[in-house]
């Protein structure tokens, strides 16, 4: 559903042998999630984790290896710190707004606008305009927008919880919010997945404490 491969990608300089002061992002990501599947993608600021999301979404074209998506770009959702979502518009139109631009068939974008309001428990504000909504409010009507037109494949700037229908991959630097989220992990520094193996049993303690060794073991 969702796979990276051998993923490579630095900012500043210039391409090849030579480009001095690059700052690399990304230093042979690779990983496979399927549906059901949400990767928690933990490191510091700077680790790559945020342009590891724009290379999977397609904003960003890496410098090697690559992302393939089942469905292609039209089946990823994007949830990220900012909503663009239209401030004197209501919800209701922004979801209809963006379930046009995502092909949503005219027929079904009503009920699926409702539907997904509903889910998310903001049904009774459908009619507010968004720039009234309170931080909580909105950053639900965000998450609707990126849920509008049923994607496979979700991609997180932070935790959000009830998105268990599709391939999630979430990053963060704060280990303890998306661990219970969470059937696989991975610690990132400096572009490079330095851990990678599913959750199991481990519990939000444990990871923190492996997630501080990898890390300082990365880092000597």
């Amino acid at each position: 559903m969702l796979s990276a491969e051998g993923l490579r990608h630095a900012f500043g300089g210039g391409r090849g042998e030579g480009g001095g002061g690059r700052i690399v992002a990304l230093d042979d990501v690779t990983f496979t999630l399927e549906a059901g599947q949400t990767l928690a993608i933990f490191g510091p600021n700077g680790a790559g984790k945020t342009t590891l999301l724009k290379v999977l979404a397609g904003l960003i074209r890496p410098d090697a290896g690559r992302a393939t998506v089942a469905g292609g770009r039209g089946a990823i959702g994007w949830i990220g710190h900012q909503s663009h979502l239209y401030g004197h518009l209501t919800v209701r139109e922004n979801l209809l707004f963006w379930a046009a631009l995502y092909n949503v068939p005219a027929a079904t974008r009503a009920q699926r606008a409702a539907d997904v309001m509903q889910r998310l428990g903001i049904a009774e504000h459908a009619e507010r305009a968004v720039w009234a909504l309170s931080r909580g409010l909105a950053q639900r009507a965000a998450i609707a927008k990126a849920l509008i037109h049923e994607p496979r494949v979700l991609l997180l700037d932070e935790p959000f919880t009830g998105l268990d229908l599709a391939a999630v991959v979430l990053a963060t630097h704060n280990v303890g919010e998306g661990v219970e989220l969470a059937t696989d992990v991975a610690f990132q520094r400096r572009g490079r997945f330095v851990q990678f193996a599913p959750r199991g049993g481990r519990g939000p303690a444990q990871i923190a404490d492996e997630y501080r060794r990898a890390l300082g073991e990365a880092g000597g």
